[in-house]
């Protein structure tokens, strides 16, 4: 996806008055993928000046952008991520100022070359070792999946869940027919690991064929590494089954575990 598809121009947004200073002087342009409810904003074209990233949201989605900029904080320095600007919150209101990481997504370059396909699938794996070798006693967060329920549950009774933007296998469905599949699949034996939580393709930068950064880490915590992997695996489908089995195997597992990796697919529809 083109930088012009993924975003369109608009004019500059008003800033909390301690943030007004760093946005100056930029050409703005609002993100069109993966907003979440919130607004996402590239800060581009100031000369000598490298871009910016600003998220802005309120109520809930403020929350989840605190939950970002704490967790971009404590991946510094363990994980080529953005770093915190400028953050700001009021009451109901959060903005979070943030550096670029450069380089296209990993979806830009699988769809763009075939011929790198190989090559990109064994660097998200090697990224996504990289990410669940940090020691889990290090990581404040929790996002196990018993703690990702009850958020899932709350979410289906306030209405919060956008019934038709369920993957193609359960285009149809309702949220409850959703969580009620989930729950034949329990319980699942925890294999814990710090997890991104999104590990999906346009969360992946990459520079010369390697992972340079990721983005949206705001699910960042301990979980059950398919939290991750089912993610990524599902991701790949759009490129084919082989690819998806690359990426396990490059990973290092050999025989998946095709019941958790259906919970986490059904878990992420709620989220």
């Amino acid at each position: 996806m083109s930088e012009m598809n993924r975003e369109e121009a608009c004019p500059a947004v008003r800033v909390p008055e301690s943030m007004s200073i760093a946005v100056a002087g930029y050409v703005w342009a609002r993100d069109k993928v993966g907003e979440s409810g919130g607004a996402v904003y590239r800060l581009h074209g100031k000369p000598g000046t490298p871009d910016l990233y600003l998220k802005h949201g309120k109520r809930a989605v403020a929350d989840d952008i605190a939950d970002e900029m704490a967790r971009l904080r404590w991946l510094s320095g363990r994980l080529p991520v953005p770093a915190v600007a400028h953050f700001n919150c009021t009451v109901d209101e959060a903005w979070l100022l943030m550096t670029a990481v450069p380089g296209q997504t990993a979806y830009q370059l699988l769809q763009a070359d075939p011929g790198q396909h190989d090559a990109v699938v064994d660097a998200l794996a090697r990224f996504l070792k990289r990410l669940h070798a940090i020691p889990t006693s290090a990581c404040p967060f929790n996002s196990d999946h018993a703690y990702r329920l009850g958020l899932a549950r709350s979410r289906i009774e306030a209405g919060l869940i956008d019934e038709d933007d369920f993957d193609d296998e359960r285009a149809g469905w309702t949220a409850q027919q959703v969580w009620d599949a989930m729950q034949a699949l329990l319980p699942l034996a925890p294999d814990q690991v710090v997890t991104h939580g999104d590990y999906s393709l346009d969360n992946l930068l990459m520079v010369d064929g390697e992972v340079a950064g990721c983005i949206d880490a705001g699910r960042v915590g301990i979980a059950d590494r398919y939290q991750d992997l089912a993610i990524a695996w599902n991701c790949l489908g759009e490129f084919g089954g082989a690819l998806q089995e690359r990426f396990l195997r490059q990973y290092g597992v050999a025989t998946p575990d095709r019941r958790k990796l259906q919970f986490h697919l059904l878990l992420d529809e709620l989220f």
